[in-house]
């Protein structure tokens, strides 16, 4: 097994790369299941899914953006939130790599103190300047502008990626088995009001919940697992009829 620092600032960027990409693609795997309706589609859907897997993706990503791990990690955030407002929507072989880029573009203006051209963005995730300014008003909308999360809630994201992890090579040294919670002072400053995400609802709902940022309470000793999340939703789309649509209905 590998050991892993306490602290999602103190792991080596490649380690975070292939913990979110592991998560990303069992996600992906069982979202893939649902049947897409026309109802469904948004700015993030391709027509066919790229020949590109996240992991890879997300590597190039780091390779010529240097986007900082803060970055990475709050995408789960994002997803969260958009899913939680966004009912239909789900992470899929369709709207990954959009989402992704759309949120590293929009997470590293936010947050860090330098970033990259919107050209080169674009060029590092494949698609075209105007796409991806299209995408990146489609996704501050769709966050209400709230780029902004707690650092104990990033930990949280960390944490439960190590524990969750497919493989179970990693754990986190000293980490609480109700997440390993650190100083709360960061440069990902502030919103915690709208940082829960709400619980998975709505007719054929993929699994989107990654972990429950209630649990930056102490007072909440016990998380949901994604395998518990996921669960739930295939409960969930098993109860609904299933209604066969147009992958390309867009």
């Amino acid at each position: 097994m590998e050991e892993l620092p306490l602290d999602f600032a103190a792991v080596d960027i490649d380690s975070m790369v292939l913990l979110i990409a592991d998560m990303l693609e069992r996600l992906i795997a069982h979202n893939d299941l649902i049947p897409l309706l026309p109802e469904s589609l948004t700015r993030f859907h391709s027509r066919s899914a790229p020949g590109i897997t996240v992991l890879d993706y997300l590597r190039r990503i780091v390779r010529y953006t240097n986007v900082e791990k803060s970055c990475l990690l709050i995408t789960l955030h994002y997803i969260d939130q958009i899913c939680s407002r966004m009912p239909l929507f789900t992470l899929s072989t369709l709207t990954c790599h959009r989402f992704i880029i759309a949120s590293i573009t929009v997470s590293s203006k936010g947050l860090c103190d330098t970033f990259c051209t919107n050209s080169l963005y674009a060029k590092v995730g494949g698609i075209s300047v105007t796409e991806l300014n299209v995408l990146e008003r489609e996704f501050l909308e769709k966050i209400d502008w709230r780029l902004m999360c707690t650092r104990d809630v990033l930990q949280e994201y960390y944490v439960n990626l190590v524990r969750t992890h497919s493989s179970g090579q990693f754990f986190v040294v000293g980490a609480r088995s109700s997440g390993g919670s650190v100083s709360s002072d960061s440069d990902v400053e502030m919103d915690t009001a709208q940082s829960r995400p709400s619980t998975p609802a709505g007719r054929n709902r993929g699994s989107t919940i990654l972990i429950d940022s209630a649990l930056v309470n102490p007072d909440v000793s016990r998380r949901p697992t994604i395998e518990q999340n996921m669960a739930f939703a295939a409960l969930q789309q098993s109860q609904d009829p299933i209604v066969e649509s147009d992958p390309d209905g867009k």
